[in-house]
């Protein structure tokens, strides 16, 4: 098959439950152009320094070609993942000052209690089912539930953000044969009222400060302040990646843990390999499949290969993680491997900023989880899953257990 249709295949619905052929295929190519002008890159060393290189924008208003339609699909201004430095720099020092060290190092490793507390309420939802949808009754609402105690959002306004983080996730993950602008409409329209809502809340948080993450980004701080409208974009850009994520992250680990039981009865019977376990995988199974929009500066070359300034530039990730050239063994699933440096997380300035989070959450669920079950069973395998290819995970992942109707 022709290589310039490689994205179309790797993207097509038919095959999101294994795009991994599809990979193996781009990394024996090395870099291949797309019949629409874009480059496609899948090998580990090169999506690594290219995720490393000043020459590569994140900011889509720098291509030739301008993504318009995806910015105006935002209904927010950039948020600081969409941006280059300086201004890159300046809005993610600002966040992190309130999200990690050096300024506040017990952020997120003091939520490890309330974390474990919000899992083991979901899990005993589950006794008396006579089927439990790993996503709908765990995986979806606990990072939601976790990032809105995180930002300070009061408990009884919680139910709004699951509604609002419906709306946006059924924004990327469109349904066929239904009005195609329906669901992007209502997801813009999401995103503007969270962030009207994240603002007016940090407004008075601003006026009455407590221990939580809006009261810290409304503070004055040495290296500036943000503005309010600065406040709303990253308060979402906070809620929808960390939440798409890291419900990808935890359904995808449950669903590589059940077909592998003896790896699943090892982390068992051994919790403590479970933060290794997480770190494979986000190299296995990464939620997060691709970045679509990076723009080279200037022409560049790239095995052998040049890709013009201004051309669509997307990462593989996926694809990096399982090349032999780095792994040992990539399209094995060893929870005890080491030397794990994957790409799960991006890397670079842009690195995921809520790693932390996300991997403190996976450990708790996937343990409690594990701890919780008797004998789990997959009922459908594979899955049905979610339609984007870039934020890649199950739409349902159902299961059957003998302690929760037994």
């Amino acid at each position: 098959m022709a290589a310039d249709t490689l994205f179309h295949r790797i993207t097509d619905y038919a095959h999101r439950a294994d795009p991994y052929p599809f990979y193996a295929e781009l990394r024996e190519e090395g870099v291949v152009r797309q019949e629409d002008g874009s480059y496609l890159v899948g090998t580990y060393h090169e999506i690594e320094a290219l995720l490393h290189d000043p020459r590569i924008s994140s900011d889509r208003r720098k291509r030739t070609v301008p993504d318009e339609t995806a910015l105006a699909e935002q209904g927010l201004p950039p948020a600081f993942i969409g941006l280059d430095d300086p201004e890159h720099h300046r809005l993610r020092s600002l966040t992190m000052r309130s999200f990690g060290p050096p300024h506040t190092p017990d952020r997120i490793s003091g939520m490890h209690d309330e974390i474990t507390r919000i899992v083991k309420d979901l899990l005993g939802t589950f006794p008396g089912k006579e089927r439990i949808d790993v996503v709908d009754d765990f995986a979806y609402p606990l990072p939601v539930t976790v990032i809105c105690r995180l930002l300070g959002v009061p408990i009884e306004d919680e139910p709004r953000f699951r509604a609002w983080s419906d709306d946006i996730v059924a924004g990327i993950d469109p349904t066929p044969g239904e009005d195609p602008e329906a669901r992007p409409r209502a997801a813009v329209e999401a995103r503007k009222e969270m962030g009207l809502y994240l603002g007016e809340l940090a407004e008075k948080r601003r006026a009455h400060p407590s221990d939580d993450m809006l009261s810290a980004f409304t503070g004055d701080g040495s290296g500036g302040q943000l503005t309010p409208l600065e406040i709303m974009t990253t308060s979402v850009l906070l809620l929808i990646a960390g939440h798409e994520t890291t419900v990808n992250l935890i359904t995808n680990g449950v669903l590589t843990l059940l077909r592998h039981p003896e790896e699943l009865a090892r982390l068992r019977s051994d919790p403590a390999l479970m933060p290794r376990a997480v770190e494979e995988l986000l190299r296995y199974e990464p939620p997060v499949q691709m970045l679509p929009q990076r723009t080279p500066l200037a022409d560049i070359e790239v095995a052998g290969v040049t890709i013009p300034k201004g051309a669509p530039l997307i990462l593989m990730l996926a694809s990096g993680n399982r090349d032999p050239r780095r792994f040992r063994d990539p399209d094995r699933f060893d929870p005890t491997r080491e030397d794990n440096q994957h790409l799960g997380f991006g890397s670079g300035i842009h690195s995921c900023f809520g790693a932390p989070l996300a991997r403190l959450e996976a450990q708790i669920a996937l343990h409690e989880l594990l701890q919780h079950l008797d004998t789990p069973r997959l009922l459908e395998d594979p899955p049905p899953y979610r339609r984007s290819p870039v934020l890649r995970g199950p739409r349902h992942l159902l299961i059957e257990d003998g302690r929760s109707h037994g």
